[in-house]
């Protein structure tokens, strides 16, 4: 099936130019996936990212093997086959990394403090900011956070519960479980009872 081969080659390319982990990843997933090929939807990806962030394991990998699977079913194919393309989308993402550890990390302990290679890491901690950043402004979406115009009363909630957790995790040094379950409750209580 052509999908799977265009499934390996796509996440390929993400795991092979994608800096800043699975954060990093996101904006460019959803370039691919959604915006490139059409293999999902707008609000599809944004389940899987939430799905991804909610399972164990890195982000990146997470949302590698549900869009695999996603793709591959929306497509028509049977679910057997969806789940060998989430197989081939979650080895296609880590392939490049494995690889790469590999064959750098002989050669890392000896020259990691190098002053070329320091400059090379503190070059690229901006960009993986800028990718991180990237990824939380692709995911505030009328969808996700709701429109001042369309929907207010959501959007101001959003927002508050969006600033809350800021502040909490960036100030206070709370637990980001203990945060995303007490939003989880506060949300399933305040839009169950509007």
């Amino acid at each position: 099936m052509m999908l799977l081969v265009e499934l390996f080659y796509t996440f390929l390319k993400i795991g092979l130019f994608s800096f800043g982990g699975g954060y990093g990843m996101l904006s460019v997933i959803q370039g691919e996936v959604v915006t490139r090929h059409g293999w999902l939807t707008a609000s599809e990806f944004t389940d899987i990212v939430a799905i991804s962030q909610m399972t164990p394991g890195p982000i990146g990998i997470n949302s590698a093997t549900y869009v695999g699977y996603t793709a591959v079913f929306n497509s028509g194919a049977s679910e057997l086959l969806a789940v060998f393309g989430s197989f081939v989308a979650s080895l296609a993402v880590m392939l490049p990394s494995v690889l790469l550890m590999l064959a750098v990390s002989r050669f890392f302990m000896k020259y990691s403090t190098h002053r070329n290679v320091e400059a090379v890491f503190a070059a690229l901690r901006p960009v993986v900011v800028g990718l991180i950043a990237s990824a939380a402004l692709l995911l505030m979406t009328a969808e996700n956070f709701g429109s001042p115009k369309d929907t207010p009363l959501q959007f101001c909630v959003s927002v508050a519960l969006f600033v809350s957790a800021f502040v909490a995790m960036k100030f206070f040094k709370a637990s980001p479980i203990l945060i995303l379950l007490l939003a989880g409750a506060f949300g399933g209580v305040f839009y169950s009872i509007v």
